[in-house]
């Protein structure tokens, strides 16, 4: 008994995983790099007298960042070589959550509102080059993150990973970037998607996205063959069902899916609602500056009448709404 306490870790309960933690210094230096440039973005764009919203900040810091120090870090980190489920939570938090935190804090409208001018021109054009546009086109970076997510199952990807420290490191990296391909351009207020990309579009894929995200889980949880069986058949704990391990890590990958998709097409219905009335104030001011009473004119034969509105003659939006708001007229 003393000899498998040595090498086996304690049974991982609730209390364990939640007090449980190791440092991952690569995931502490990116975390510390991307959180600094942000700071600084923010300082850079107070100083200018403009503001950035705390709730941007709250879930870049908090939802984004804050999934990388647990998904690295945590319990799921003490865990992942000894059982299946927490690697499987750890990919798909990085892969979903991370991401999702990450873009909702807007970070490429926060790089063009802090940069000076030239900066502001070389990222807008970054966002506009071919290669980029090619990754981030919704229907590529779509396959791309389900791509990511079978290729690390379903290839020696993942086995290598568990006995390799720097390849497990990259797949977390692969992971992370996979994810910010779709997500950061869809809720970013920068133009980084084609014009046809129009918020209805926007909310389209991402419902589609959803779907495709659950895929990985379901095809993990209904596997016959278990995933990186050789490694965790002689690493689990004595007594584990690793067959069992795996479906559990397969439905929280499902899980987990299902639960982002719902934040992620509120934000795109917020955005879309928002944009509406944007719209409606600009045609509102529009209006406001062409709505003028006929002015009486002289007939050829002096007898006098009313020139008939503008609106009661043409036709067009702007025109409808006029008639829509002046029953009487």
């Amino acid at each position: 008994m003393s000899e498998l306490s040595a090498v086996y870790p304690p049974e991982p309960t609730a209390g364990r995983l939640l007090g449980s933690w190791q440092p991952d210094v690569p995931a502490l230096l990116l975390v510390a790099v991307l959180g600094g440039l942000y700071g600084w973005g923010v300082v850079r764009v107070r100083r200018r007298g403009g503001c950035w919203p705390p709730a941007r900040i709250a879930a870049f810091v908090l939802l984004g960042l804050g999934a990388i120090v647990v998904t690295t870090m945590s319990g799921l980190a003490v865990y992942d070589r000894e059982l299946f489920w927490p690697a499987a939570v750890q990919n798909v938090g990085l892969d979903l959550l991370a991401p999702l935190g990450l873009a909702l804090g807007d970070p490429l409208r926060l790089a063009v509102a802090a940069l000076p001018e030239g900066g502001a021109a070389r990222v807008r054009r970054t966002l506009t080059g071919r290669l980029v546009r090619l990754l981030t086109f919704p229907l590529v970076s779509t396959v791309l993150v389900l791509a990511t997510e079978l290729t690390v199952y379903f290839t020696p990807y993942f086995a290598t990973a568990l006995r390799v420290g720097w390849l497990h490191e990259l797949m977390y990296l692969h992971l992370l970037v996979a994810g910010c391909l779709f997500v950061l351009p869809v809720l970013t207020r920068e133009q980084a998607l084609p014009a046809w990309c129009t918020h209805p579009v926007r909310a389209a894929l991402v419902f589609l996205d959803g779907i495709v995200d659950a895929l990985p889980g379901l095809v993990v949880m209904t596997h016959g063959t278990l995933i990186a069986g050789a490694w965790y058949l002689h690493h689990a704990p004595p007594g584990s069902d690793v067959h069992h391990d795996q479906q559990l890590g397969g439905g929280a990958m499902l899980g987990i899916a299902e639960l982002v998709a719902i934040p992620f097409l509120l934000a795109v219905l917020a955005q879309w609602a928002r944009a509406e009335r944007a719209g409606t104030a600009v045609l509102d001011r529009r209006l406001d500056g062409e709505l003028a009473p006929a002015a009486p004119v002289t007939a050829a034969d002096g007898a006098a009448e009313l020139v008939r509105p503008w609106w009661e003659t043409e036709d067009g939006e702007v025109a409808e709404r006029v008639r829509r708001q002046r029953p009487g007229a």
